[in-house]
């Protein structure tokens, strides 16, 4: 197992080279960056300057000013602006440097998880995310405990009676919570029940009320509850559906198989059959899947529910950051993501070995 391990920590490193390569080679033609932000909104505001003074103003405090008509046919948005300015803006971003030398130093500095400063925010990468870290953990942790608490009990007794009313209008139920975007059910929530059109029950953003430092812990804890009910809700609506089939039909494969016959016919009761024998086989595809079910939601799945009920997480930093072009935070979170990544595979696939010691992967590879 020792060298399994090793192996898969070694494919790790042309994994997120391969990764990192490939999304710095399309940055380089996206439209748009950091210059040409900056750029635009320093033409906006002599467009504005320029209208309230009639064709006055300078730009930055005179250090952008115009020369005459000359261009830097580079950068949209250059024209009239002095070389020596966009010369200056190309330094403070990198953009001085060839790619190859911009991504040899992202990735040297990414390896000792050095992620630099966010361009337009003045403060470090990992420290933004530390800020954001908090609202993604709640999220993803408790939309997979839910999930999991209500697919695997569902699950079990669809598995049970297969074919039964029961399992045809749960199946219902759970093709449609599936079938419905969770940013749907998101807004039709806030309709319902945050003062959209009907009542007002639920809080509509944030996590906690102002001045939760100051409430008692029964008051904290109810508050916080109060806050996420509804976006947990909205998350998890979908999320069970796939676990809930996972979970029934694996059931019904060691249901049907040979030593739960054998079982029954040495007269042990159909719980006792189903909670001694059946369900540590029948779990295995389940729990072993656990820490990457909740890694997707960590990372994947809250973008649209944190816009939506305006919670400051990872999903719409990322978001904001691709928006704005600030690289440094798009580069690091799509780092991190990786990594991550890759260790909780490794972790899925050692869980299933620890589950069932007759998995051995290390014997497959071989």
């Amino acid at each position: 197992m020792a060298h399994y391990i090793l192996r898969r920590l070694l494919l790790m490193i042309p994994t997120i080279l391969g990764i990192m390569l490939i999304s710095f080679v399309i940055v380089q033609f996206a439209p748009g960056g950091p210059v040409e932000r900056v750029l635009a909104q320093l033409q906006g505001q002599n467009s504005a300057m320029s209208r309230v003074t009639g064709g006055g103003g300078d730009l930055g405090g005179g250090q952008a000013a115009p020369r005459g008509g000359e261009t830097n046919s580079r950068y949209r948005g250059a024209q009239g602006l002095d070389p020596a300015f966009i010369k200056r803006l190309e330094q403070q971003f990198g953009f001085d440097k060839p790619a190859h030398e911009r991504f040899a130093k992202m990735i040297w500095d990414y390896a000792r998880f050095d992620f630099g400063k966010s361009y337009f925010r003045d403060v470090s990468v990992l420290q933004l995310i530390r800020e954001k870290l908090p609202v993604s953990i709640t999220l993803g942790l408790w939309m997979t405990l839910i999930s999991y608490a209500i697919s695997i009990p569902l699950g079990i007794r669809k598995a049970v009676r297969d074919g039964s009313s029961f399992d045809v209008w749960t199946s219902g139920v759970v093709i449609i919570g599936y079938a419905i975007p969770s940013f749907l059910f998101a807004i039709l929530l806030i309709v319902l029940f945050a003062g959209g059109s009907f009542v007002q029950i639920f809080p509509l953003r944030g996590l906690t009320s102002e001045g939760w430092e100051s409430f008692s812990l029964w008051h904290k804890v109810t508050d916080y509850v109060w806050h996420i009910t509804l976006p947990i809700t909205a998350m998890a609506l979908g999320a069970f559906a796939t676990s809930t089939l996972l979970t029934k039909n694996s059931f019904l494969d060691e249901i049907r198989k040979q030593y739960v016959l054998t079982a029954r016919m040495k007269g042990l009761s159909e719980r006792q059959v189903l909670y001694g024998h059946v369900f540590r086989n029948a779990m295995l595809i389940v729990v072993a899947g656990f820490p990457g079910a909740f890694i997707s939601a960590f990372f994947a799945g809250s973008l649209l529910i944190e816009t939506i009920f305006s919670l400051d997480g990872l999903g719409l930093l990322s978001f904001e950051s691709i928006v704005n072009r600030d690289y440094p935070v798009v580069f690091a979170n799509l780092y991190i993501f990786s990594l991550v990544g890759l260790v909780v595979n490794l972790i899925s696939d050692l869980t299933y070995s620890w589950i069932d010691p007759r998995i051995d992967f290390e014997s497959r590879a071989a």
